[in-house]
């Protein structure tokens, strides 16, 4: 899959999507993801790519004009359009399920809005929908793009070591995730449950599944409709 992330902070973006899983996955051409300066694309001699907005009000508006080249410039060589994603406090809030279904498009286009968004006639003429990581204003898009991108990312093909991986994680079979537990088997008097130290993988996984609920409904029992 390919991920194209249009910003004013391109290089933030690639500092975050170079570490650790995604930047691991990215330099094994396990999944392309690339970060592109939009005032790159303006004709403003000083590449400003926003103005003050029609009606007043304060702060400023991203133009369409620059990030209309931009997404054209880009997707020029692609065969079809791709899925193009708006970074907004007014989009749908971001799920598992969301990461999921996303991670199934060959190519997802993502803006980053900055100061008050962007001018809604690019948001009509290109966009295909409107995610939010939260019910909350940040300065811009680009922290909330990598958020996303981190959870799409994650669960390509390949990029972790196994489905096992992120298939048992909170979420993504719509519960939240049991208590993991390692080395040492007690500490400060805190023992590991002795069932997970059984070596009966039917006890455990039962064992498993029982944490998985009583954590839901204690802690989200809104994911079991309570």
């Amino acid at each position: 899959m390919r991920i194209d992330i249009a910003t004013l902070f391109p290089e933030m973006c690639e500092t975050v999507m170079g570490e650790s899983i995604v930047g691991r996955a990215r330099r094994a051409n396990m999944i392309e993801i690339h970060c592109h300066q939009i005032r790159d694309y303006t004709l403003d001699k000083h590449r400003r790519v926003d103005d003050s907005p029609y009606g007043g009000g304060k702060g400023m508006v991203m133009q369409c004009d620059p990030i209309y080249r931009c997404f054209n410039a880009v997707t020029a060589s692609f065969p079809e359009k791709p899925h193009v994603i708006y970074m907004s406090p007014k989009g749908k809030v971001f799920t598992q399920a969301d990461a999921v279904r996303l991670s199934e498009m060959p190519r997802l286009f993502v803006l980053c809005g900055h100061y008050e968004g962007v001018d809604q006639r690019i948001i009509d003429r290109i966009v295909d929908e409107e995610i939010s990581i939260g019910d909350y204003v940040l300065t811009g898009g680009e922290l909330p793009a990598l958020v996303m991108c981190d959870a799409i990312a994650r669960i390509c093909p390949g990029v972790l070591a196994a489905d096992e991986c992120f298939m048992d994680e909170s979420h993504y079979s719509g519960l939240l995730e049991y208590p993991q537990y390692t080395r040492p088997e007690v500490w400060e008097g805190m023992e590991v449950p002795a069932v997970l130290l059984s070596g009966d993988h039917k006890k455990v996984e039962e064992y498993r599944h029982s944490e998985s609920l009583r954590l839901t409904r204690e802690k989200r029992p809104d994911l079991l409709g309570l």
